[in-house]
């Protein structure tokens, strides 16, 4: 058998681990083999936070649309259904943008609907 030397190709390998568990605590960021489970963690966590974020961004829409609409007295289905029938097509992010930053064109929006319906 022909001896095959990587040391190159491995220490290419493990300095790119070192170097992504940089700023990890104690071991993690200095022993290969523990550094390489934290990375790996931190990759899966991650992978599963950028789903997460998603999430969390449409709940927080969801809840500033809710407390604007229930300042007029409708709930926040009433206030997407009347949209859906009146043909308001503004996605969450935006009527969210509307009920915080300009409040007046927000409520404007609701008597349109309401008036339609």
């Amino acid at each position: 058998m022909v001896r095959v030397k990587r040391g190159n190709v491995a220490r290419k390998r493990r300095k790119k681990i070192l170097q992504l568990a940089k700023g990890y605590r104690g071991a993690h960021s200095r022993l290969f083999r523990v550094a390489n489970q934290q990375v790996m963690k931190a990759l899966r966590y991650s992978y599963v936070g950028r789903k997460q974020k998603k999430r969390m961004f449409r709940k927080l829409w969801i809840s500033r649309i809710n407390a604007s609409a229930r300042e007029k007295g409708i709930s926040y289905s009433q206030l997407i259904n009347s949209f859906k029938k009146s043909k308001i097509d503004l996605n969450r992010k935006m009527l969210a943008q509307l009920a915080v930053l300009d409040c007046s064109t927000f409520y404007k929006l609701i008597e349109d609907t309401q008036s339609a319906i």
